[in-house]
């Protein structure tokens, strides 16, 4: 039987992504939701919740997912530092991925930017690029703040290290800092480069998306995974076994 599926945020892009991709692999769209709905009837019949509406119901949809024993696969931002560690707590009740972004090919990226974060040291200054179209909402996007977390894990430092775009006489750049630059307009679906500078060289690592359906279809991915597996959150590096 194929895998039944309940889109939240069935109206909005990425929801329509969801539901065009799930078309193209054969799996079956049980119901679909979005913001003002009531979640739990549609739930009730499905396998698997995937989640792209917003950040002000991923509380609702984690209760009612938890309430019903279902696994999830989250892919909103935008959610507060304190928020988001309570919601965590919510999604390891049930088998869920949450991820910032589903693209086999920014996961990669996330994998090389933790390698190069580890090998390159202060010498080499980290700042992270992300550029998105004129209606997205929240900034930096989910996949840059993924970036900034590995940058910061492996060199140690804290939140207090990022600079959020520069302005006027900020003094020279401090070997502890990285710079995070948010980009808006047209219609991008989304850039992403990792650049590391040193005197004399400079290492730039790059994806660009075209296509929304590379995200609809690494969502899709990750429910089919994540139904085999127990409680607890994890990732798109653990779907694709680079974790």
């Amino acid at each position: 039987m194929a895998l039944s599926i309940l889109i939240n945020g069935s109206r909005g892009r990425m929801g329509q992504a969801v539901a065009g991709a799930a078309r193209e692999m054969g799996l079956a769209v049980g119901a679909q939701t979005d913001l003002g709905d009531d979640i739990s009837a549609g739930l009730a019949k499905c396998d698997v919740v995937v989640d792209f509406s917003a950040h002000t119901a991923t509380r609702a949809m984690l209760v009612a997912a938890v309430a019903l024993g279902k696994p999830v696969v989250l892919g909103t931002t935008g959610h507060a530092v304190a928020e988001k560690k309570e919601l965590l707590a919510l999604a390891a009740k049930v088998p869920c991925v949450w991820a910032g972004n589903f693209s086999v090919g920014v996961n990669l990226l996330f994998a090389l930017t933790r390698r190069a974060s580890a090998v390159l040291g202060s010498d080499y200054d980290a700042e992270v690029v992300e550029m998105h179209h004129r209606f997205k909402k929240d900034a930096p996007s989910g996949t840059a703040a993924r970036l900034l977390e590995i940058i910061l894990e492996e060199r140690k430092l804290d939140r207090n290290a990022l600079r959020h775009g520069r302005e006027g006489i900020t003094g020279e750049r401090t070997p502890t800092e990285v710079g995070i630059h948010a980009l808006r307009g047209g219609d991008v679906v989304g850039d992403h480069t990792v650049i590391f500078a040193a005197l004399g060289e400079r290492l730039e690592l790059t994806h660009k998306a075209s296509d929304r359906g590379i995200f609809a279809r690494g969502a899709l991915r990750a429910a089919q995974w994540v139904v085999k597996q127990k409680p607890g959150v994890y990732d798109m590096q653990d779907v694709l076994g680079l974790a």
